[in-house]
């Protein structure tokens, strides 16, 4: 039977062929085509994915990047493989009473597509082995090979040093390393996203070294073929673990004893950070903007503070921006064939002018109004928003840090923007089970948006948040606000959306965002919070004011572009994790 990839290599064309080694020329690293390949692809671990398209449903901006992440190799032609669970439950959130429920959907693999393959074994002590059922889904150069059994839990289950947290990580690291021995794959580099992959490593460390090698060149090896990826500021907010848990949870599963010793000698006080093992493995790490990588907050096992590298995040341009507006970068000459920005691009953002703008801006609020016609707000109605009003929004997971309810903190001042501007507010996001603060101040905000008549009319908390909605609002909103504690946010993709989509951006100088200095959007600034509060009202109105007046907000949009188009780009971002691993 023909394999998938002798089906590949058979119907790539010539000019197929050409355009990926032109893309490693363009990178500087035309030797690329001999370190990947199909039987030798980019390995990517992650606990989590959000590919509502393929039935992966994860809980945040680390699966949604990892969708992109994969979707960008695709589109590059770049031997790629996404191994992650494929969790048989997901939440689905509801608001009831202007409070919020979650309720617990059933996921089957199959009926999204997947192709069960066979099972591997995760061994605990004392507890039959546990058979993780292993499926994969293939497009084109890339896959998602996945594990998972009925009872392996939902995303981000119980306590995060919990018994069931680590089989988990475990499950992933050494099940989704035999799954690519099951297939056939060799990893030409692993990338580990979060600490949580970390086992992946420990996996292909325990193979190197039960093969023959000697423990300390496998390190060297494993090292050098591993890229550490941190979405996390510091360290205090990792996993930890006993040596209690190891014992009965990771050393099953391990068959060096050499390899059991040198782990065993990691741990201080009987326990382990999976940071501290993932950065002993790991010889490229990198933060996922400048900043992060500036401010991250790690130490060895030695106690020395780690270097990281900077790789910012970046987006899938095809999945998130309209494809008008894709058209229009391609036709300008402003993105390349790539999804890089052109050298010239500043110069062909000259020809983008206003009235291309307000007409691809008129398609992406019908769009929008066309995805709210099916959801509901906190009241469980559809809402539309007239052609002529202005949008605001605020689309994101519901932490403190990301300060969602900061525009709430003067009612009075925020009607009068809402009425004198004709405006109206959107805002989405889950609060994460268990959060209960955020979940307490969520409910007194609808509370106190439904005890006011204008607020009640014009602002509208849309139920569930997940890919479709947050499509919807960074295609058919005009002002979005990104406002998290400085020093707080790795990165942030949504902004990045907001910009593509034309959208005006009001953002603190945080994550992605202060890759530029001075930013290149509406900036909160102040000493204080209370600052903060007037300074966010203030660029409300200014951003209100931009995008009815047409030089101002042609001039706003190219300034944004100008400044954010090289960071934007998810082939950007493919390009410099390429270097970084497989730099000259």
């Amino acid at each position: 039977m023909e394999s998938y990839y002798d089906r590949i290599n058979r119907q790539q064309n010539t000019q197929d062929i050409e355009d990926v080694a032109e893309f490693y020329q363009a990178i500087d690293r035309g030797h690329l085509t001999k370190k990947l390949s199909p039987e030798r692809p980019y390995v990517y671990f992650t606990m989590e994915v959000y590919d509502k398209t393929n039935g992966i449903k994860g809980g945040g901006g680390l699966g949604v990047l990892a969708a992109d992440t994969r979707r960008v190799a695709e589109t590059l032609e770049i031997p790629f493989v996404c191994v992650t669970p494929f969790y048989r439950h997901e939440y689905h959130q509801g608001i009831y009473g202007l409070d919020q429920t979650e309720s617990i959907w059933g996921v089957n693999p199959e009926e999204h597509g997947f192709e069960y393959l066979d099972d591997v074994e995760i061994y605990t002590e004392g507890m039959p082995p546990a058979r993780l059922n292993v499926f994969q889904k293939i497009f084109s150069s890339t896959r998602f090979l996945t594990i998972g059994e009925a009872n392996f839990g939902e995303l981000y289950a119980g306590d995060g040093n919990g018994d069931h947290r680590l089989y988990q990580e475990v499950s992933l690291g050494f099940g989704g390393y035999a799954a690519l021995k099951m297939v056939g794959l060799r990893p030409a580099v692993i990338q580990l996203n979060e600490t949580a992959t970390i086992f992946a490593a420990v996996a292909r460390l325990d193979e190197l070294v039960h093969n023959g090698m000697n423990l300390y060149e496998a390190i060297v090896y494993v090292r050098k073929h591993t890229l550490y990826t941190n979405h996390t500021l510091v360290q205090a907010a990792e996993s930890e673990f006993s040596y209690d848990q190891f014992s009965r949870i990771v050393m099953p599963n391990i068959k060096s004893k050499a390899l059991k010793t040198w782990l065993s000698g990691l741990f201080r006080d009987g326990r382990l950070k999976l940071s501290t093992l993932t950065i002993e493995l790991a010889e490229a790490k990198n933060g996922v903007s400048r900043l992060h990588a500036r401010v991250a907050d790690y130490q060895d096992v030695n106690g020395d503070k780690v270097k990281f590298r900077a790789v910012t995040n970046g987006i899938d341009l095809d999945t998130w921006v309209i494809p008008e507006i894709v058209s229009v970068y391609n036709e300008k000459g402003i993105i390349d064939k790539f999804g890089l920005p052109s050298d010239d691009y500043k110069e062909r953002l000259d020809d983008l002018k206003i009235d291309e703008i307000r007409g691809l801006r008129k398609i992406g609020r019908e769009k929008l109004n066309q995805v709210l016609e099916h959801r509901q707000d906190q009241y469980g109605n559809p809402v539309y928003i007239p052609e002529d009003a202005t949008v605001f929004d605020f689309k994101r997971r519901f932490v403190s840090y990301k300060r969602p309810l900061m525009p709430f903190e003067d009612i009075s001042i925020l009607r009068r923007i809402l009425e004198e501007n004709n405006a109206h507010y959107i805002l989405t996001g889950k609060v994460h089970q268990g959060d209960t603060e955020m979940r307490t101040r969520l409910n007194q905000v609808l509370k106190l948006i439904d005890s006011d008549d204008l607020l009640r009319e014009r602002v509208h908390y849309i139920q569930d948040y997940d890919e479709e909605l947050g499509f919807a609002l960074a295609a058919g909103s005009d002002i979005a606000i990104n406002n998290p504690i400085v020093g707080l946010e790795a990165c942030g993709t949504s902004f990045m959306k907001d910009i593509a989509n034309l959208k005006v951006l009001i953002s603190t100088a945080d994550g992605g965002v202060a890759d530029l200095s001075p930013i290149a959007c509406l900036e909160i600034v102040g000493a204080s919070y209370e600052a903060e509060v007037r300074s966010l009202y203030e660029q409300m109105l200014r951003a209100a004011r931009i995008v009815k007046n047409d030089t101002w907000y042609e001039g706003q949009v190219r300034r944004q572009l100008s400044g954010y188009l090289p960071v934007i780009s998810g082939a950007r971002m493919m390009k410099d994790y390429l270097q970084l691993v497989f730099g000259k």
